[in-house]
């Protein structure tokens, strides 16, 4: 009995350790992937103000040198140091004078204040290594179709995602590009987020 239960012992630990060796490579923490959220607008920024079922009331524009935006009905807002959750909070409480339960959203579609710190960059095995701006809901795939795909040197398999943390040190993600552009599958099909660098590395001839 003793020997059957080493043996059963053994196979069930063998059996773990692969299971985590072919499993799903890790995925950036969630709240990575929603960095935008607390970034803090500034100016030459684009932001497009959105209002639930009054669309002559969204706009798109520039925060200009103030830091302020112009929104109808509200005025000017103070955009320039804040996240856009707090400027659509701020346009949200205004407008309920004049809208009833107003549902507002703030959106940074381009982020010109901090260009290079918040560029996406692809390197390595792509047909046109590219550094490209980031874009709200842009994903490792759309930034590697950016970059015009992989060559047909490239290592897909061995794709890796490097984020840079709060404390200073990078991140490696492992992501499956072989499976994304060949299967659909999109498990690693991670959003990607202000700074991040795609690399794809060639394959070893």
């Amino acid at each position: 009995m003793r020997i059957h239960h080493i043996l059963l012992t053994t196979i069930l630990s063998l059996f773990l350790a692969s299971c985590a060796s072919t499993g799903t490579p890790t995925a950036p923490p969630a709240d990575a992937a929603t960095t935008i959220d607390s970034y803090q607008i500034g100016v030459d920024d684009i932001v497009q103000v959105s209002v639930w079922r009054n669309p002559e009331l969204g706009i798109t524009v520039p925060v200009r040198p103030d830091g302020k935006i112009t929104v109808p009905l509200v005025g000017d807002v103070d955009a320039g140091g804040r996240a856009p959750a707090e400027v659509a909070a701020d346009i949200q409480a205004r407008l309920a004078a004049y809208v009833r339960d107003p549902q507002v959203a703030v959106i940074l579609t381009d982020l010109r204040s901090h260009e290079y710190l918040s560029r996406i960059r692809v390197t390595g095995a792509v047909k046109q290594p590219v550094s490209i701006p980031y874009r709200q809901g842009m994903t490792v795939l759309d930034a590697v179709l950016a970059a015009g795909g992989v060559t047909e040197f490239a290592a897909a398999d061995r794709t890796d995602l490097y984020r840079r943390n709060d404390n200073g040190t990078t991140q490696q993600y492992p992501v499956r590009l072989d499976r994304i552009l060949g299967n659909g599958d999109l498990t690693t099909n991670f959003p990607v987020a202000p700074g991040d660098v795609i690399t794809v590395p060639e394959r070893i001839l």
